[in-house]
């Protein structure tokens, strides 16, 4: 019998920080590790696609989630607040569901793709439109949890990280190894954080432990960790600045972050790699979005194609080792941001008569 998928708390116990007993979980994780020929070909390398967008709320949000939710749950606390530009709030509000827990939710306004705003409503979370941006809110939540007993789950909570790693041991044991790079985006920076430790707990350089298995020392899966290269939107780069963007902007709302929470752990996942953090532009963020629904098959949303849009730049710039190992975490579903997806596209398809000869006749086919 086929093994069935129990979430990332049941499938990696003895490497996460929690009972396993009560996890509040949706199935998460497990996500397709897909080769991408078509960006091999054009980067020279061997490349494969990481695609979180198949979690349950369509992000990779859902990982940090399970942990995190759970976590809350196991303390007793009994609400959830967190700031968001939208898959944080998706997730927040549909986990929290499970656990019977009220979820509050602070959106920047007007800065929300409607699928994602969809996804709050329905699950019932309390939306509090700010404004102001994603930085805003955050400060606003960091200080509402200081003075009140609401449990903040945004990526600052370090279950969040615990729950995120997971991917990378995925990747991991899928190829069989570490990749010899891997692309992500960056906004809020706690993904390459997370995958970072995810990594070096896996090549044994770090050991984790859980209260199931309090005294667990696992054996390495793999004996390398990859060079971690994040990209941000150009307009919402505040790693490449060096200081925090007062007015990020860009297309890609779930990147749009100019004082990112998790910085240190960010530039030690970049410094301690031998890796980057660069920044790529809107409309090259729209051609990865592009080329990845046309030529490879998966539909994402803008901001998910900024780690293959920096991949294809880094290798127009001659800066991809020949035939080397790479994996790109998109991040989240196409679905989420229509409306960006269609700009410009013809949505009106001709209007013919259901007469098939004349169809056939019209698409020229044999």
């Amino acid at each position: 019998m086929a093994h069935q998928w129990r979430g990332i708390i049941a499938e990696y116990a003895q490497r996460l920080p929690l009972a396993t007993a009560g996890a509040v979980t949706l199935l998460e994780g497990g996500t397709p590790l897909l080769a991408a020929p078509a960006i091999s070909t054009r980067v020279g390398a061997e490349v494969y696609v990481k695609v979180e967008g198949a979690n349950p709320t369509g992000s990779f949000k859902d990982r940090g989630m399970t942990t995190a939710i759970t976590e809350v749950v196991q303390r007793g606390a009994n609400a959830v607040i967190c700031a968001s530009t939208g898959n944080t709030s998706a997730s927040a509000a549909a986990y929290a569901v499970r656990a019977g827990l009220r979820c509050i939710v602070m959106l920047p306004a007007g800065k929300i793709a409607l699928g994602k705003l969809a996804q709050a409503i329905v699950h019932g979370a309390e939306l509090v439109s700010v404004d102001g941006n994603f930085d805003d809110c955050l400060r606003v939540v960091r200080e509402i949890v200081e003075r009140t007993d609401t449990a903040m789950v945004n990526s600052v909570n370090p279950y969040r990280l615990q729950g995120q790693k997971t991917a990378a041991f995925e990747i991991v044991d899928a190829l069989g190894r570490a990749p010899d790079i891997h692309c992500l985006p960056v906004g809020n920076a706690g993904n390459i954080s997370a995958y970072w430790m995810g990594f070096n707990e896996y090549a044994g350089r770090m050991t984790a432990t859980s209260f199931d298995h309090p005294s667990t020392h696992l054996p390495p899966k793999t004996d390398t960790v990859p060079r971690m290269w994040g990209f941000q939107a150009a307009g919402a780069a505040p790693f490449v600045a060096g200081e925090p963007i007062a007015n990020p902007e860009t297309v890609a709302t779930a990147i749009r972050i100019g004082a990112p929470a998790s910085w240190d752990y960010a530039v030690a996942a970049r410094d301690d790699s031998g890796g980057l953090i660069d920044a790529v532009s809107d409309d090259e963020i729209l051609a990865a979005q592009r080329l990845l629904a046309a030529e490879v098959g998966v539909f994402v949303e803008p901001a998910s194609a900024a780690s293959v849009a920096g991949l294809l730049a880094k290798a127009e710039a001659g800066e991809v080792p020949a035939g080397a190992l790479i994996t790109c975490t998109v991040t989240g579903n196409g679905l989420k941001d229509t409306a960006t997806a269609l700009e410009g596209a013809d949505v009106n398809p001709p209007l013919v008569a259901p007469e098939t000869d004349q169809i056939i006749a019209q698409l020229k086919l044999r």
